[in-house]
Parts: structure tokens; sequence; C-alpha cells
């Protein structure tokens, strides 16, 4: 995943925003001490590896930072044999599918692959 960062910059930046603002919105709305969320607004940083690390390791949860960039990802599955494929679909009419992939965490990642390469190319 921080390959694709290093490819498409102008995406992984946009990342790097969005998951700050989640992060700072979450300490926010949390009911825990005022002490420890400024301890966590201090010391906490969200960086591209941090970044690119929680979306290597669930690739569905970027599917709201695409969501919010209005690239939209569906992941489909074949009833017979368990096999997953995903299909993206966009502001820009962009529409892409892939082949089947061997299993839902391969494909989800495949798209968001895919996603960051038509967000880096819209920005």
């Amino acid at each position: 995943m921080e390959e694709l960062f290093r490819k498409y910059p102008k995406a992984a930046e946009k990342a790097v925003e969005y998951y700050t603002e989640v992060f700072k919105r979450s300490i926010e709305e949390s009911d825990v001490d005022e002490i420890y969320k400024e301890y966590a607004r201090e010391t906490v940083n969200i960086d591209d590896e941090h970044v690119a690390k929680m979306i290597e390791v669930t690739p569905r949860g970027a599917f709201d930072f695409f969501d919010d960039n209005g690239i939209y990802i569906t992941t489909l599955v074949s009833a017979a044999d368990g096999y997953f494929k995903w299909e993206i679909h966009s502001e820009a009419d962009v529409h892409e599918t892939s082949e089947y992939l061997n299993n839902r965490k391969m494909a989800e990642a495949a798209a968001v692959e895919k996603a960051f390469e038509i967000l880096n190319e819209k920005l």
C-alpha cells in the first residue's frame, strides 16, 4: 500500500487529510476526559505510513473515503464458487470492473488500488 501512495501522491495526500479529519472528529466526539483528548491531539501523528497501513489491513475501511470523493466501490460474489469481483462507478461516469478474485479481501484491495488511480487522475 505504501507503494500505491508513492505512485498516486495526490490521492494519497487527500487520504491522509481525510483520515486526519476523521481522527480529530472522533476525539472531539468521544466521552473521555479533556486531558486524554489533549494528549491524543498532541501525540498522534496521522501520516502516509499510518494511513497506508490502515488501508492495507482493512481495505474496506477506505470505501467511505472514496464515497466522499465521488468514487463508489461495490464488491460482488459468485455464489457458485465464492469468488469476488469489484465494480467502480464515479461521478465522471467511469465504470471499471474486475475479473473474479479468490476472496473478498483480495477484491477489496484491488478495488482500492484502482480507486486511488482514478482519484489521482481526477485531482
